[in-house]
């Protein structure tokens, strides 16, 4: 999940669907000593057990903590939450290659 799409999303997201989200992410999570991408000086644990403390619905009125929560654990979300992501095509582009000469 990156931050633009955390942001859009945070902006409906209910606090039974963010419940959710944790929820899944608690179960398919295996390295918790992930770099967290909120976080570089921490772990997906450490991060997970700072937001998970603080998820209350008094946390649906603090909309940079929700982006947050939803940019570290939002691959979790309900795949009709997600942003899809925009197509680039690549066929478009003539690539030219050579074999190196050595």
């Amino acid at each position: 999940m990156n931050k633009t799409n955390a942001k859009k999303i945070a902006e409906t997201i209910t606090f039974e669907q963010l419940q959710k989200m944790f929820d899944n992410a608690s179960l398919s999570i295996v390295n918790w000593k992930e770099v967290s991408a909120v976080n570089k000086g921490m772990t997906k644990g450490a991060v997970w057990n700072v937001f998970f403390k603080s998820l209350t619905p008094g946390i649906m009125n603090k909309k940079s903590s929700v982006k947050n929560m939803i940019w570290e654990f939002g691959d979790h979300l309900e795949f009709s939450l997600k942003i899809k992501p925009s197509k680039k095509t690549e066929s478009d582009v003539k690539v030219f290659h050579q074999d190196p000469e050595f």
